[in-house]
């Protein structure tokens, strides 16, 4: 099956189709072709590819259509492997696993077809592939319009969490693994990343494998202009989780309470207000990527 979002990457999707439908057909006698129109659509597209009869699942779009795409294999008796043409803002999946972002490039991994099995995230009945994140920064990515998105790429989440430093109120946060208390205190910001590419920043949290069955958990407990100075380099080296303004565990399941009504971001959406639990379900779906990962 071959999903495609029409108006992901500025239109592009459409213009690689020929070419993506005779990659599939070396392989399969036959190719169904799937369009999204609105929301849920690619959702629904995955799960149905998931009645027995489908091999393989390309999808064609940006963030929001991979992710949707995971939400309808997730925990899936017979789900299909999984490959994606990267046509988003970020494109934080595809970075971590080392796919083109050069659509003729992506297309290419068809014809090797080497799979890797990777962890996928579950909070509630929502699946992930790259980070939750709770605070006022990770809520400004709210505030980022399609055309900021179109112009700045990546950066305009950059921007515009730099902004949220105006507003710079801790949190009371409690943190649970396995009914456990492993974290209670003041935060500005709490990040669990399942990949090492987070906001296109490929080395934010250096220490995680697509393939560890593990959260990576970074904690905030420090925010001002001058300690920030020290703080953006760690983030750009890798070195975040030795940053002393950061608390960093490894986890394989969380639950996070607060006095303070918050939202949890999940994959740059908003997602539930706090309490929430998440687990890593590993090896979950098995992905089409280069032969190095």
């Amino acid at each position: 099956m071959l999903i495609i979002n029409p108006s992901s990457g500025k239109e592009k999707a459409m213009q690689y189709e020929e070419q993506a439908v005779a990659l599939l057909g070396k392989r399969h006698e036959q190719v169904v072709i799937k369009y999204t129109e609105k929301e849920g659509d690619a959702t629904e597209f995955a799960a149905a590819a998931c009645d027995g009869t489908y091999q393989t699942l390309l999808a064609m779009g940006g963030d929001g259509t991979i992710n949707e795409c995971i939400n309808g294999l997730a925990e899936k008796s017979q789900k299909p492997d999984f490959a994606f043409v990267p046509l988003g803002t970020v494109n934080d999946f595809a970075r971590a696993l080392n796919i083109p972002r050069k659509p003729e490039q992506a297309l290419a991994l068809l014809e090797e077809y080497h799979t890797k099995a990777v962890d996928v995230g579950k909070l509630g009945n929502r699946y992930f592939m790259n980070v939750l994140a709770v605070g006022v920064i990770a809520e400004a990515v709210y505030d980022v319009t399609p055309e900021e998105k179109s112009k700045y790429g990546h950066f305009a989440y950059l921007m515009e969490g730099a902004k949220a430093f105006r507003d710079k109120t801790p949190f009371g946060i409690r943190i649970h693994s396995d009914e456990k208390e492993v974290y209670g205190g003041k935060a500005y910001m709490l990040l669990v990343a399942l990949t090492n590419s987070v906001a296109g920043l490929e080395k934010f949290a250096d220490l995680a494998e697509v393939d560890d069955h593990l959260f990576h958990v970074f904690i905030l407990e420090e925010l001002s202009i001058p300690k920030a100075v020290k703080l953006i380099p760690d983030i750009i080296k890798g070195n975040l989780a030795s940053n002393e303004q950061v608390a960093y565990f490894q986890l394989s399941n969380i639950s996070v309470a607060s006095d303070t009504e918050l939202v949890v971001n999940i994959d740059g959406d908003e997602g539930e207000p706090l309490p929430f639990t998440a687990e890593v379900l590993p090896g979950e779906i098995n992905v089409i990527v280069p032969k190095e990962v």
